[in-house]
């Protein structure tokens, strides 16, 4: 069956992107672990000892990443719905984190211990139709915020790829109100036609 032009056009853009080759080169588990990388490197976001979630975290990219970070003496726990190789130092999830269930695994895998950091890389499947992806989107950055509300350590922070649109400003003024700072990220590694951004949110308010 005959590509669309669409799907042509987005694997030869796919396969020309400085950021796959780079990440090829490296043996990483995808682009995206750059966009982490930069954000990051701005603005201190990991460090030794601290206990991360990563919600959505397939295919790894950004759970390796925090794991060399933090190091032995901190934690990564991981949650996809999708199946995930194993990323040494890091305890993994499969379960859909909207539902119940999966929220329930995870809990237990953090067995009551607080979190430093939420990551939230998370995005819908997208039908293409704005109408339809926009809400779903803000739907699942408002469930990593909601997720926060009774784990997260006090002063501790959320990163979380949001799509501008509707609902962008309700989620943002939501943030503001349990983080003392609230600011957002475009990193070079995010396509320039891509409507996401990253929401850093610091200084939680328990």
């Amino acid at each position: 069956m005959p590509r669309s032009r669409g799907s042509q056009r987005w694997l030869k853009e796919h396969f020309n992107d400085p950021y796959v080759r780079e990440a090829q080169r490296r043996g990483l588990r995808s682009r995206a672990v750059f966009k982490l990388e930069e954000i990051d490197e701005r603005d201190q976001l990991l460090s030794r000892g601290q206990s991360v979630v990563d919600l959505g975290a397939a295919p790894g990219g950004w759970s390796a990443y925090a794991a060399s970070k933090v190091g032995p003496s901190g934690r990564v726990v991981a949650i996809d719905l999708l199946e995930m190789l194993p990323v040494p130092n890091v305890t993994f999830v499969q379960a859909d984190f909207s539902r119940d269930e999966g929220l329930a695994q995870l809990d237990a895998a953090l067995a009551g211990s607080g979190v430093d950091l939420v990551m939230s890389d998370m995005a819908p499947n997208l039908s293409g139709q704005k109408a339809v992806d926009q809400p779903r989107s803000m739907f699942l950055a408002e469930l990593a915020l909601d997720f926060c509300q009774e784990r997260l350590n006090p002063g501790g922070g959320l990163l979380v790829k949001v799509f501008q649109g509707q609902g962008f400003d309700e989620l943002l003024k939501a943030m503001r109100e349990r983080f003392a700072k609230v600011q957002s990220r475009k990193p070079e590694a995010s396509r320039n036609r891509s409507r996401e951004v990253y929401l850093l949110a610091r200084g939680f308010r328990a």
